[in-house]
Parts: C-alpha cells; structure tokens; sequence
C-alpha cells in the first residue's frame, strides 16, 4: 500500500514538472499529470536500465527517472497529437 502511494507522488511530481518543461496543452489536469508520470516513470525506468544501463537510487532518482521519461512521453504525445505550441 505504501509503495503504490509513493509512486503515486512521484507520478505527481514527475508529470507537473514535465508539464512545465515541455510546453504547450497537456493531456489534462491532476490526473492526467499523474498519469503521466506513472506512465513516464515506467519508460524512464526502462530508458535509464536498459538504453544508459544506470539506475538512480533512492527518491530524488526515482523522481528524475520519472521526469525524463514523462517528457519523452510528453514529446511523443505532441508529435503524435500534431498541436504546435508557439515559439
């Protein structure tokens, strides 16, 4: 239980960050910023194992994992979607 509620925050966390280094319209709101950084914490995990064959440790990496990995998701969605954020 506590393991689901702390990656819970660090989906929170990473997805409201990304949001703000990525610009432009997100997929929407709270949960959509958690489902975001769950998602992305999933592919930074995977990015940071198995393309860099480095995994941080503790909560601040499980965090920059996560952010990475949200923006990458966050780029793929942008790209995908076909919105244009202004300059």
């Amino acid at each position: 239980m506590t393991a689901i509620f702390v990656w819970i925050i660090v989906g929170l966390i990473a997805g409201a960050l990304a949001k703000y280094v990525v610009p432009g319209e997100g997929p929407g709101g709270l949960v959509g910023d958690i489902v975001v950084g769950l998602i992305g914490a999933l592919i930074g995990g995977w990015l940071f194992a198995n393309v860099f064959h480095l995994h941080l440790a503790g909560l601040f990496g499980w965090i920059i994992e996560a952010l990475i990995g949200a923006i990458v998701l966050l780029l793929i969605i942008r790209l995908v979607s076909g919105r244009r954020t202004p300059a």
